[in-house]
C-alpha cells in the first residue's frame, strides 16, 4: 500500500482543527453519474478527479464518493463483493489513490460509502457461509430453517421464516437449495444480510475500515447503520390489510446492541486515528432522541446521522409511490423539530457551552428526487431564484449542509416516459409488483415519476453539448432533457448562477460564527409561505468593555410565486414583532445574500429591509451588536 498523500490546508477550505468538520461542507458524488473519462457511459474515479477544480472552485471540503468497490451492481454497487478493491467499471485502488492525493492537495477531504448491513451474494465471506451449514462463516450471516406449512414443501412461498417483506419488493428471505434454509435479505436477494452478532465478522468489518483509513480515506458514510442490530428471535411482523407483506422496520431497526455496536466501532477503528474520522450513519426511521444518543459526543459513536423524516412527509397510503401534497408549515416545522432535538448547551446569557449532538442538513441524494422539483419550483421562469432560496434555507440551518451532485447547478427532475426509461432497481420492481397486485400501470408509473431515485441519477450536465460533457459514449440512463440549457458552463463566473450562490454560501459558512455555530430558531412558524430563520452567535469570552460580542443572522425567504410584503402594514415584520423580533433593529442590517439580486453579496456594502420580497426571493440579513 502507498502512504496517503497528506492533506495540505488550505485558505479556501476548513482546516485541520478537531472540530473542523463543523464548518465544513460536504459534496456527494454518485460516480456513475458523475464523468466518464473513457467513453463508456458510465462515470468513473478518472473522470471524478478529471473535475475537482469544479469542487474545488465551488469551495466544498468533503467529497462523499457513492460505492466504487468491486461489485455485480446489482443494486448499483451497493451490493459488494470485495471491500478492499476498486470495480473495474470505475477504475483501480491506483486511481483512488490519484483522486485522494488530488483532493487533499486542494484542501479537501474523501468520505467512502460504508455498506455493512449487507454485502453482495458473490462476496467470498457469503460463497463460504452457504457453502455447508458448519462452515466457519455460517453464522456471518442471518439464516433460518423453513416454516413448516402442512402441503408445503421447504424453500415454497409461504414457508418463510416469517412474514416480512423486502425494501426491494418481495420477501425479505430467500432460500438456498444447496443447504436447505432460508437467509434474510431486506433489500434484494443478492444483498445478503450480515449478522452483527458475530464478533468475528464485527472485527473484519473493523479491520477493513482500518485498512482504507491507512490509505488515506478520510471518514465513513454508513449505509443504512441503524439496522446492523435485529432484535431476537426473528417473528412475524404486523402486516396491515391488504399488504403483501409484513413490516418488519420494529424488529430490525435501531435494535437493542446498535449502540454497542457503534461505540465499538469507534473504539476500535475511528478514536485511535491522529486527526478526526468524520462519520455520518444513514439512519431511515431513526428519531431526533434516537439520533441525540447516535451523535452525543460523550457516548462516542458517530458525528451525524441522515434522518428521514423530512423526505417522508409526502409519502400517502401507499407508501413513497403514493406522493402526497407537502405544507410548508409541515415541512419547515418538522426540520425546526429536529434542530431543538439536538441543540447545544447554552449559558443563561445565550453562549454555546457544549454540544451535544450534530444535524444533517440535506434537501437530495442519489436516493431522492431533485430538490427543485421536489420542494422548489422547477418552471424555468422559477427554477433559478427557487434553487438559490432553497440552498440558502438549507445552509441556515445549524448542522453540516450536503449538497448533491448537480444541485449545485439547480438540476431538476428528468421526464419518465415508460418502465423501460427506468434504471433503478426499486422503481422498476414496484412497478411489477403493483402491476402483478392488479392495480393501473398508468396509475402506478404516475406515482413513480416524481419519487424515483432515477430522478438524481442523470448524468451531470458539464456543457451544453450533445452528451453535456458527461460522456462521449452513449449515457448508462438519458440525460435530462433541459441538459442544454442548464449545465456548469453556462454558471461557473457567472453573477446570479446557481453555482455562484452556492459558492457564496459555502464562504460564508467558513467564515460567519453565526451561519456556522449559532444558535437556531425558527420564526413566523405558522405563515403559509415564508421561511424565517434567526441564528445567533455569542462570542465566549468578553471583549474589552465586558460584553460578549453578539452576532445576529436572520434569514427571510419566500417560498411561493406571489411577492411577500415585508414592512408597512400586514407585513412580515410586524408579525415578527410579535415574536421578540424588533423591526427598527434590521432596519439599517446588512444584506449579505439574495436570491434575487446576485449585486447582494458578502461586503458589497447593501444594506437595510426590503419593503417587499418578490416571488422565490429570499435575502439574509446581519447585525452585529
Amino acid at each position: 500500500m502507498t502512504s496517503p498523500a497528506p492533506l495540505v490546508v488550505s485558505a479556501h477550505h476548513v482546516g485541520d482543527d478537531p472540530d473542523w468538520w463543523r464548518r465544513a461542507v460536504v459534496y456527494q458524488v454518485y460516480p456513475r453519474s458523475f464523468a466518464d473519462s473513457d467513453g463508456d457511459g458510465i462515470g468513473d474515479i478518472p473522470g471524478l478527479t478529471s473535475r475537482l477544480d469544479h469542487l474545488d472552485e465551488l469551495g466544498v471540503d468533503v467529497v462523499w464518493l457513492s460505492p466504487v468497490y468491486r461489485s455485480p451492481q446489482d443494486d448499483n454497487g451497493y451490493d459488494i463483493s470485495d471491500y478492499q478493491d476498486i470495480d473495474p467499471l470505475f477504475g483501480s485502488l491506483e486511481d483512488l489513490d490519484a483522486l485522494i492525493e488530488g483532493l487533499h492537495a486542494r484542501g479537501m477531504r474523501l468520505v467512502m460509502d460504508l455498506v455493512v448491513n449487507h454485502t453482495s451474494d458473490e462476496h467470498p465471506w457469503f460463497t463460504a457461509s452457504r457453502s455447508s451449514t458448519d462452515n466457519p462463516r455460517r453464522d456471518w450471516y442471518i439464516w433460518r430453517p423453513a416454516r413448516q406449512v402442512d402441503g408445503l414443501a421447504p424453500g415454497q412461498p409461504g414457508t418463510e421464516p416469517t412474514n416480512w417483506g423486502s425494501a426491494f419488493s418481495g420477501s425479505a428471505w430467500a432460500w438456498d437449495e444447496g443447504t436447505q434454509e432460508f437467509y434474510l435479505h431486506l433489500f434484494s436477494p443478492k444483498q445478503p444480510d450480515l449478522n452483527w452478532e458475530n464478533p468475528q465478522m464485527r472485527c473484519a468489518i473493523h479491520e477493513m475500515m482500518t485498512w482504507w483509513l491507512d490509505r488515506g480515506v478520510d471518514g465513513f458514510r454508513m449505509d443504512v447503520i441503524n439496522l446492523i442490530s435485529k432484535t431476537y428471535p426473528l417473528t412475524d411482523a404486523p402486516q396491515g390489510e391488504g399488504d403483501l407483506y409484513g413490516n418488519a422496520f420494529a424488529a430490525v431497526a435501531n435494535g437493542p446492541r446498535i449502540h454497542e455496536f457503534l461505540h465499538e466501532m469507534n473504539q476500535q477503528v475511528l478514536a485511535p486515528r491522529p486527526g478526526h474520522v468524520i462519520t455520518v450513519g444513514e439512519m431511515p426511521g431513526a428519531t431526533s432522541a434516537e439520533a441525540a444518543l447516535y451523535t452525543d459526543p460523550a457516548r462516542g459513536e458517530l458525528d451525524m446521522v441522515f434522518q428521514f423524516e423530512h423526505v417522508s412527509l409526502t409519502d400517502g397510503p401507499g407508501g413513497k409511490f403514493d406522493p402526497q401534497p407537502l405544507e410548508l408549515v409541515t415541512l419547515k416545522q418538522n426540520l425546526a423539530h429536529w434542530q431543538a432535538a439536538l441543540a447545544p448547551d447554552t449559558t443563561p446569557n445565550g453562549v454555546v457551552s457544549a454540544e451535544k449532538g450534530w444535524n444533517s442538513a440535506y434537501w437530495d441524494n442519489h436516493d431522492q428526487p431533485r430538490a427543485v422539483s421536489r420542494f422548489g419550483d422547477d418552471d424555468p421562469a422559477w427554477r433559478v431564484r427557487s434553487a438559490k432560496t432553497l440552498a440558502t434555507i438549507l445552509h441556515t440551518h445549524r448542522g453540516t449542509p450536503y449538497i448533491y451532485q448537480g444541485e449545485e447547478l439547480g438540476m431538476a427532475n428528468t421526464v419518465f416516459r415508460s418502465i423501460d426509461d427506468y434504471r433503478d432497481l426499486e422503481s422498476v420492481n414496484h412497478f411489477h409488483e403493483r402491476v402483478r397486485a392488479g392495480d393501473d400501470p398508468a396509475a402506478v408509473l404516475t406515482g413513480l415519476a416524481p419519487i424515483s431515485r432515477d430522478n438524481a441519477r442523470t448524468p451531470v450536465h458539464w456543457d451544453g453539448s450533445e452528451k453535456a460533457g458527461f460522456t462521449t459514449g452513449e449515457p448508462w440512463i438519458a440525460l435530462a432533457p433541459d441538459h442544454g440549457t442548464v449545465h456548469a458552463a453556462a454558471q461557473v463566473g457567472v453573477p446570479g448562477s446557481v453555482f455562484e450562490h452556492y459558492r457564496s454560501l459555502i464562504t460564508l459558512r467558513h467564515n460567519d460564527d453565526a451561519l456556522a455555530l449559532g444558535t437556531f430558531r425558527l420564526l413566523a412558524a405558522d405563515h403559509p409561505t415564508a421561511w424565517v430563520i434567526l441564528r445567533q452567535w455569542l462570542s465566549p469570552e468578553p471583549d474589552e468593555t465586558g460584553e460578549n460580542r453578539v452576532e445576529q443572522l436572520l434569514l427571510i425567504a419566500q417560498c411561493a410565486r406571489e411577492d411577500l410584503p415585508l414592512t408597512g402594514q400586514g407585513g412580515l415584520m410586524a408579525a415578527l414583532a410579535a415574536e421578540g423580533l424588533e423591526p427598527e433593529e434590521w432596519a439599517e442590517a446588512e444584506q449579505v445574500l439574495r436570491a434575487g439580486d446576485p449585486d447582494v453579496q458578502p461586503g458589497s456594502g447593501h444594506a437595510g429591509l426590503p419593503a417587499v420580497l418578490a416571488g422565490w426571493d429570499s435575502v439574509l440579513l446581519r447585525r452585529r451588536a
